[in-house]
């Protein structure tokens, strides 16, 4: 077995509740441009950078009037606002980065954009739990390319196969076994049946369920 030296987060959906909140807000925004989406639908775009998401969105119902640019940015500035309003940490996040950051360095790797990772963070006062942040916007491809994961190893100078991942999404398994690392996978009920979450190393119904014993098998 790999020893571990480093735990890289995911955000959204994982520590915070915000992947709701950006369904709400793409309901809101893709709606007024004439989407048809309703709350009753799942998001299919789920860990996805945002800039695909309204790629995606308008590839299948094209909009007359905002650009993609202003499209991408009245979803940013909703969600942030969302989170600040309505959102809260997942149960058992809090206890995830301590027992983690008890064994190695934390990272954060997220498809956000950087300027609402911060906003988040600062939000919740996690900004100085992670020695480096990483978003999917400085990479050539978002999850479920590697690209956001090895550059968060590289950061710590670690090697990508002594990292743990801790993720919600079926894209983000995908990048984190794509780059050779260990993977704990959380997601929501809806999602579990999704055939990536069989590469998972481990699939928890909630943060909650992290086990001490585990990471002390698994880390140095």
């Amino acid at each position: 077995m790999v020893t571990l030296r480093a735990t890289l987060f995911d955000m959204d959906g994982l520590l915070l509740d915000s992947e709701v909140l950006w369904h709400k807000a793409e309901i809101e925004v893709f709606g007024s441009l004439g989407v048809p989406l309703d709350e009753g639908m799942g998001r299919s775009t789920k860990g996805m950078f945002v800039n695909e998401v309204v790629d995606y969105w308008y590839a299948r119902y094209p909009w007359e009037g905002p650009s993609h640019s202003t499209v991408v940015e009245l979803l940013l500035t909703r969600v942030g606002d969302l989170v600040e309003s309505e959102g809260r940490l997942l149960p058992g996040a809090l206890r995830a980065l301590e027992l983690t950051g008890e064994r190695g360095p934390l990272v954060l790797a997220s498809s956000t954009p950087m300027e609402l990772i911060i906003r988040c963070l600062k939000h919740f006062s996690l900004l100085d739990r992670f020695v480096s942040i990483h978003s999917a916007e400085h990479e050539p491809y978002g999850k479920p390319h590697p690209g956001v994961f090895l550059s968060a190893a590289m950061s710590l100078e670690v090697a990508a196969g002594e990292c743990l991942v801790l993720e919600d999404s079926a894209a983000g398994v995908i990048a984190a076994k794509a780059a050779s690392m260990t993977v704990v996978a959380v997601p929501v009920a809806e999602d579990r049946a999704q055939a990536a979450f069989v590469l998972a190393d481990l699939v928890l119904w909630s943060l909650e369920e992290l086990s001490r014993e585990w990471l002390e098998e698994r880390f140095a």
